[in-house]
């Protein structure tokens, strides 16, 4: 099953579509199954239009693809009158036409497909067994129903540098609300831009029950995702570290235990005194940085006891990389002497993975891209360690706080 993004006949997509139209010849009619997905807009909150519907499905034909299923996306439930119309025009069975409202959490949209027969047609089309049984969507009802009743919500604060195009941290939204689902709560973002923290002015960071420092390149914004791992180890707030988020937080670290205030990293200061964050010795006399990034999936040795290794579990776990600088070795050990733990390592102990603090209740932080690997049903224990200690932190254990409560009790905190 393929999803194109974009609207039918545009040039970029044609390629993907001649290849899509090419697949029930290489696989059989019988192993294919074309679904359209179209909006069926509500004219003044009265009237629905077919008319998209019908010229997207006419250009699919033009292309040489007949959808065998059409779902209609539209902010409501399309009633029968409206699918008999796009069943008979776009020629697809009555049941075929699938009506999919607007619904209050992403994760909803699978119950509904079904709910609306999706799952009947595509079994009586590919000619599965137990073609008239119901699908087993228990699990993920659940998780649903943990998403829209929240026993209490807690303030987490997201300190990024592309923080105006939320997009840019998917991935870290999501994984952080599959960590509040297993922990049944609620995550309240609260977006700050990186450069507002500059200064030194944290006041934005009152009341919230954690903080996320998330990856980045370039200098701009680096001083606030120093000011709040600062911040963060300072009022023991729980703090996740993400790439660059860890080396933000090596620089803290080190400027304060090292008296050194400008330790830095030779992406952001060339010539620092202190390079707590490096290039590999081997990556020093490369003069075109392109492909050279460490990519993709590396092995992570993990410190017994240590919290990494009690949220995973496990003594060796594999995780996603996307840059180039690393802790400079050269300062592991005099770090290490000032509470810096390296909870994680490559196996041949020479690239520093993970890092954490054994005198605060949860500053973490990872030079890879847990995000990367989380699930609804199958949070990522770095998350789900993160949300865990928030959550203490907040009180929701205890007091099972609505949300307006919560926020106000986190902030009587902070000014405490």
């Amino acid at each position: 099953m393929v999803e194109v993004g974009g609207t039918v006949g545009d040039i970029e997509s044609l390629p993907f579509l001649e290849a899509i139209r090419q697949l029930k010849n290489d696989l059989g009619r019988q192993n294919v199954f074309y679904v359209h997905l179209s909006l069926v807009p509500l004219i003044r909150g009265e009237e629905m239009k077919t008319k998209p519907t019908q010229h997207s499905v006419q250009a699919l034909r033009a292309i040489g693809i007949q959808p065998d299923a059409i779902v209609c996306r539209s902010e409501q439930p399309i009633g029968h009158e409206i699918k008999e119309k796009i069943a008979l025009f776009c020629d697809v069975p009555r049941d075929a036409v699938i009506s999919v409202p607007d619904a209050d959490t992403i994760y909803r949209v699978p119950l509904v497909l079904e709910e609306a027969g999706l799952g009947k047609v595509l079994a009586r089309h590919f000619e599965l067994p137990g073609e008239g049984a119901e699908a087993d969507l228990e699990s993920l009802a659940r998780i649903v129903h943990r998403i829209t009743n929240p026993r209490g919500v807690i303030p987490v604060a997201v300190v990024g540098k592309y923080v105006q195009l939320p997009d840019a941290y998917l991935s870290v939204i999501e994984a952080l609300r599959h960590a509040g689902i297993q922990h049944d709560v609620g995550i309240d973002i609260r977006w700050i831009p990186s450069e507002t923290l500059d200064q030194g002015d944290t006041s934005q960071l009152m009341g919230v029950a954690g903080i996320v420092v998330p990856g980045g390149f370039g200098h701009r914004g680096i001083e606030g995702k120093v000011a709040a791992s600062h911040y963060a180890r300072h009022n023991r707030i729980p703090y996740l570290g993400l790439c660059l988020g860890l080396q933000c937080a090596v620089i803290d670290i080190a400027r304060e235990a090292l008296g050194a205030p400008d330790a830095n990293s030779t992406e952001f200061a060339a010539f620092t005194s202190t390079p707590v964050i490096d290039l590999m010795p081997e990556q020093r006399d490369v003069a075109n940085m392109g492909g050279t990034m460490r990519l993709g999936l590396y092995p992570c040795k993990l410190l017994p006891g240590s919290k990494a290794q009690q949220a995973y579990g496990e003594e060796v776990v594999y995780e996603r990389h996307r840059h180039r600088f690393e802790f400079n070795n050269e300062y592991r050990e005099v770090l290490g002497e000032a509470g810096l733990i390296y909870s994680g390592l490559s196996p041949n102990g020479r690239l520093v993975e993970i890092i954490e603090l054994a005198d605060h209740p949860w500053f973490v932080a990872s030079q890879f891209h847990p995000e990367f690997r989380s699930r609804p049903q199958r949070p990522h224990p770095m998350f789900s360690g993160f949300v865990a200690a928030a959550v203490e932190r907040s009180g929701v254990d205890q007091m099972e706080l609505r949300p307006a409560e919560l926020l106000e009790e986190a902030a009587d905190l902070d000014r405490q």
